[in-house]
């Protein structure tokens, strides 16, 4: 018998292999699967809070015809957008969480795409990827859909909402479908930076400028109506441009749609052009060795620090100089309104037409980027060790608690920096406009809730040490969870004890009133338990790779 006529036997079956577009796509899925479901939540809870809260803020006719006179204020117009059918609840909703809820979507669609794609390229997993059959503009699109899809899932979720609480079906479809569009233009901005710079930082990094820079057109363009014209311009100005549940425009968001398949057109095809590791744009050559701050595990952290919490400050003193300008022509505003003060009174917001009560709002509200910094910066150093780029400097001679504890300290010292720059800018814009602001009340009222920051810290590191794939969430949860905690609480009449959970209800309005010496003291005494208890973990463990 020949080799050519043996058979195989009739057990083996010849099975073939998943495709590797499939597989690559359900890849990215599961890497952006906990964040898209946080960002979704987020969403559609914000909308049923404030769709259901309408009646009730429109059952007194002053308090209406107050929101109606906001249209005239463009203190108002340059913070929250122009105020458009307000006498609706799909309208009121618009103005009140709009914006947010884009810049939300927005951010995170930028920071997911980076990470998923520059981010895992530049830490080598994308290597034997990019060998297979499939090219490399194929690899970034299957890793970009699921992030549009996640921009489309929050428009729909919003959509529902909307309807559910009774709002016109135009303007419901219309205020999604733009949200969804601004989420996938800066998913598209993120993918043609990546591929245009040569690493992830600074890829990162002009996108979210990209989004700030939006951000502030659209805020000049409402703010100034001899400028009204640079709505055109930038992709929140086009969501302002559509007016749902009054105006109903669909050309600003055909606009959009076709800047954000322009930009994926783009990206794709820098994409076929460049090489692995490499950017269209190439990193400099022949540089001299940057060796300053690599001294010890301590200074080698604060190097790590310095640009993220450069371009942190850039955009939280940006706004707080913002709301510093505004804030004369805002306090007159609540003044001249007594029935709009009083509903923020009931709220929960004192004397806001003063210029102490107005800032001593906003500076409660400082808690949440500030806490969103520092648990990027431990999410940072865990990715560092998941990337193998800390394996060397754990090698050596240094202690576990040595390594972290450097992370911690300059972390902690870098928020005491981003939140006393946040109230010089605002002493710095309430002086410039002729307002009564202390320098000292600024500060006071900036530092006042450095102990949520530092509590939301602390859990960030507990979770490192105990649950390194959720310390994104448990970070958050002391700062943005404990915000909405308290919103939903006072909107829904919640018992006190439900209340009494969020950080936020306990914060003293500084510099309206003395801070609660107390009250910090406790906050502090919880964030170091979470420290120690998160060290003692991370001690233990494992290096993650």
């Amino acid at each position: 018998m020949s080799l050519g006529t043996l058979s195989a036997p009739a057990d083996l079956r010849v099975t073939s292999a998943p495709a590797p577009g499939r597989a690559v796509t359900w890849l990215a899925v599961r890497q952006i699967r906990r964040g898209a479901l946080i960002v979704v939540g987020l969403a559609a809870g914000m909308t049923a809070l404030v769709a259901a809260t309408y009646a009730q803020v429109m059952a007194d006719p002053a308090a209406a015809g107050s929101l109606q006179a906001l249209a005239g204020n463009p203190a108002i117009r340059t913070l929250f957008g122009a105020p458009i059918g307000l006498d609706t609840a799909g309208g009121f909703t618009v103005w009140r969480v709009g914006t947010v809820i884009a810049v939300l979507l927005g951010t995170w669609s930028i920071l997911a795409t980076t990470r998923i794609t520059r981010g895992e390229e530049d830490a080598g997993r994308w290597d034997l990827l990019l060998s297979s059959r499939l090219p490399a503009p194929a690899v970034l699109l299957r890793h970009l859909i699921p992030v549009m899809v996640v921009a489309a899932a929050t428009a729909t979720t919003i959509m529902a909402v909307l309807l559910l609480a009774g709002t016109e079906p135009a303007g419901a479809l219309l205020h999604g479908t733009g949200t969804g569009l601004l989420g996938m233009f800066f998913a598209a901005v993120a993918a043609l930076a990546v591929q245009l710079f040569p690493a992830r930082s600074p890829a990162t990094g002009t996108a979210v400028a990209v989004l700030g820079v939006s951000l502030l057109v659209r805020m000049i363009g409402d703010g100034v109506t001899a400028l009204g014209w640079l709505l055109w311009l930038s992709p929140f100005g086009l969501l302002s441009h559509t007016g749902p549940y009054v105006h109903n425009r669909v050309p600003p968001l055909l606009l959009l749609a076709a800047a954000t398949a322009l930009l994926t057109v783009l990206a794709l095809g820098v994409a076929r052009r460049r090489d692995v590791r490499d950017g269209l744009i190439p990193a400099a050559a022949g540089r001299r060795p940057r060796t300053l701050l690599l001294a010890s595990a301590a200074t080698f952290a604060v190097r790590r620090v310095l640009r993220p919490l450069a371009g942190w400050m850039l955009g939280i003193g940006a706004y707080y100089l913002l709301i510093g300008l505004t804030t004369v022509s805002v306090t007159d505003f609540l003044r001249d309104n007594p029935a709009m003060a009083g509903e923020a009174s009931q709220a929960g917001f004192e004397e806001l037409g003063s210029t102490a009560g107005f800032a001593a709002t906003l500076f409660a509200i400082l808690a949440m980027p500030a806490g969103g910094f520092v648990t990027v910066r431990m999410t940072a150093f865990l990715a560092a060790e998941s990337d193998r780029r800390l394996t060397l400097l754990a090698s050596q001679p240094i202690t576990r608690l040595r390594l972290i504890g450097a992370e911690i300290t300059v972390i902690a010292a870098a928020a005491a920096v981003l939140i006393t720059g946040a109230g010089l800018a605002t002493w710095l814009g309430v002086t410039a406009i002729g307002g009564e602001l202390a320098v000292t009340d600024a500060l006071r009222g900036t530092w006042n809730v450095l102990p949520i920051v530092l509590l939301s810290l602390g859990a960030a590191v507990f979770a490192v040490g105990w649950a390194p794939r959720w310390t994104g969430l448990v970070g958050g949860l002391p700062t943005i969870g404990g915000f909405l905690l308290l919103v939903t609480a006072e909107s829904i009449a919640a018992p006190d004890w439900v209340r009494d959970l969020s950080p936020f209800a306990h914060l003293a309005p500084v510099p309206l009133t003395e801070a609660s010496l107390a009250t910090s003291a406790v906050m502090l005494a919880l964030a170091t338990l979470l420290t120690l208890l998160g060290i003692a973990a991370y001690r233990r463990r494992d290096l993650l790779s």
